[in-house]
């Protein structure tokens, strides 16, 4: 479905006045005089480092290293690396230590055998790290709002809970966008979190400090959560891999804010990790009794599967362009997929994607099942303080006495002005759009589509983009599991990736297809240690340009 005359005069009145806004944005910049004396991490030396979950679970129930060591190696790293990223906002190493010690004693007390601890505690005296958004007992709950800053949580919530009962360590927890809902990893209680492969750019959110942790080595598996991308985004910006489970597997329950009105099926919590072979264990822990809807012991047999490619939304007026990288990456999935398993992936049009973003809105606007309308962030913003007021907030913004973020401040200014009910022709397209997926998909189906139209932005230049997201939000509107595959760096050395979908409860699929992609595509890099890839995009370009 093409644009229509209408829209595509929209688009260029949208793209004109967004682009002055952006100049006068940029020569600010510039003014300022940023320090761009340091823009990535040092490289890792530790080998510990290097070395997947699960790997390092069966390394420590054998005793060729200890959990201490393992512990104390990431806390040497968040140390080093922090600093420069601002990823982890709460730490608890001590406690770490003791129980990583507590855990050394019980293996080395341990009469039954590797096999009985590993189907007890698979994930014994492995580190990890948390989004904020959770409880994590003793760990600060404020989600990056000022008014929280006393908020302590007592219990852990259910998935926390799960992994440290399958024998993981918690770290600390790390930062997140205010209230979880922007693109940056930005707050005024925490401050501003940087990607690990240019500290000038975003994690993304709003687990973006999750995703920064990862990426830059100070964690190997970590808990975020996703209402419209916030693990599939920091994850694609970070290099690493996450991935959003079929809704209602994993609980949603010990994190702040709550979801309401129909937003409890559109939010999912799930793992985000380095190492692609870790992705099905964490998610197996993480969903308790619920993982078994998932068939996640049965073997996928990548060859008999059925690969769809999708390149862009249809050009939605509101979204940009999606990057010639990642359209160049995409297609180099789709040449490795039927090289090497002799599949044929068919190649697509979805018209209703172009309604992805208005499609999130309106249903996350919603009113639930009961009738009631869902809580407005005006009301989460006000939480633990006085009743935030948009327009005056607003006004103390611009001259630096407000506690809240101007991308918070949007979002309320947006919402008043938004409508309570979706309109019938939007909802026409959501319905259509699932029932075209869920028949294409089906129970063997695996689709690519990217993940974001651009590589990681500078910071605050989701300002001026503030729909791109809906590259990701489509899909928890329509309640689809999602894996976020990491492909390689850009030209300027920056996370490249894709997002690979498939029907409700065959996780499994997108899983197995993420472990093969990373054995192709080398899946994490160490952002202190990389090159430009400017050599490999241009053999992309050669292999495309030859076969097309």
């Amino acid at each position: 479905m093409a644009l229509t005359r209408f829209e595509r005069f929209l688009a260029s009145i949208l793209r004109g006045a967004v682009g002055m806004l952006f100049a006068v944005f940029q020569l600010l910049a510039q003014l300022r005089g940023a320090d761009r004396s340091v823009r990535r991490l040092p490289p890792i030396t530790n080998p510990l480092l290097m070395v997947p979950a699960m790997r390092l679970a069966r390394m420590i129930r054998r005793r060729e290293v200890t959990s201490v060591e393992v512990v104390q190696t990431y806390i040497d790293r968040i140390q080093e690396i922090n600093p420069l990223i601002n990823a982890m906002v709460k730490d608890r190493f001590s406690l770490a230590l003791q129980e990583a010690a507590q855990v050394d004693k019980l293996i080395e007390e341990e009469t039954g055998g590797e096999d009985v601890l590993e189907d007890r505690l698979p994930l014994l005296g492995v580190p990890f790290t948390v989004k904020e958004a959770f409880s994590l007992q003793g760990m600060p709950n404020s989600t990056g709002l000022v008014s929280r800053r006393g908020v302590i949580s007592a219990t852990d919530a259910p998935p926390v809970a799960l992994l440290k009962r399958a024998g993981a360590i918690p770290l600390g927890v790390t930062n997140c966008s205010e209230l979880c809902m922007w693109l940056e990893s930005h707050n005024h209680l925490y401050g501003i979190t940087n990607n690990p492969y240019d500290l000038e750019r975003i994690p993304g959110g709003s687990s973006g400090g999750e995703g920064s942790i990862l990426g830059g080595g100070g964690s190997v598996i970590g808990v975020g959560s996703d209402v419209g991308g916030s693990i599939r985004i920091p994850a694609f910006f970070n290099g690493i891999f996450g991935h959003k489970p079929t809704s209602g597997v994993v609980s949603n329950v010990g994190q702040f804010p709550p979801a309401s009105g129909q937003q409890p099926g559109f939010l999912c919590t799930g793992p985000m990790c380095r190492y692609a072979q870790d992705l099905l264990p964490m998610l197996r822990v993480m969903g308790g009794a619920n993982a078994d809807r998932l068939s996640l012991s049965s073997q996928v047999d990548l060859k008999r599967l059925r690969f769809f490619s999708v390149p862009h939304d249809g050009g939605s007026p509101l979204v940009s362009p999606v990057d010639q990288q990642l359209v160049l990456a995409q297609r180099r999935v789709v040449e490795c997929l039927e090289a090497d398993l002799g599949v044929k992936v068919q190649q697509l049009k979805i018209p209703q994607l172009k309604y992805s973003f208005q499609i999130w809105s309106a249903m996350m606007g919603a009113p639930g099942k009961d009738g009631k309308q869902p809580t407005s962030f005006a009301e989460l913003m006000s939480d633990h303080g006085k009743k935030v007021w948009p327009l005056w907030e607003m006004a103390k913004w611009t001259v630096g006495l407000s506690k809240h973020t101007v991308a918070a401040i949007g979002l309320v200014l947006v919402e008043m002005f938004q409508r309570s009910q979706p309109t019938q022709f939007i909802l026409q397209q959501k319905e259509s759009l699932q029932k075209d997926l869920e028949e294409l998909l089906g129970t063997d189906g695996v689709l690519l589509y990217p993940s974001h139209p651009h590589l990681a932005p500078k910071h605050h230049h989701p300002l001026f983009t503030p729909f791109n997201f809906s590259y990701t939000g489509i899909f928890n509107i329509l309640g689809l599991p999602v894996t976020q595959c990491p492909l390689g760096l850009s030209a300027e050395g920056l996370p490249l990736g894709l997002q690979l979908v498939v029907g409700k409860q065959q996780d499994r699929l997108s899983l197995a297809t993420a472990v093969f992609l990373e054995k192709t595509f080398g899946g994490w890099r160490d952002p202190g240690s990389i090159a430009t890839a400017t050599t490999q995009l241009d053999t992309w370009r050669g292999a495309s340009t030859t076969t097309s």
